[in-house]
């Protein structure tokens, strides 16, 4: 379950089984408040959530466009070995 990045008390993170065959490119959010997932492809936006409100969950699509680059970057890494 890599760790790609932690903001404001979210972690951000994959599963290394990601489905067979492997789900889009997404990521994985949680905090003490909730959880959601997030796909990257072929847009960004929210898959599930729970425990956030709207205001978070703008917060969560703005911080996973910040971090496209390094989220994408880091899943196609792990997923090449």
């Amino acid at each position: 379950m890599p760790t790609v990045f932690r903001s404001g008390g979210f972690r951000f993170f994959f599963y290394s089984n990601e489905g067979d065959p492997r789900e889009p490119i997404h990521i994985h959010i949680e905090s003490s408040d909730g959880d959601a997932k997030i796909w990257l492809q072929p847009e960004i936006k929210i898959a599930d959530s729970y425990g956030y409100n709207d205001k978070t969950l703008r917060i969560l699509i703005t911080l996973v466009r910040e971090n496209t680059d390094l989220i994408e970057g880091t899943w196609n890494e792990h997923f090449a070995r």
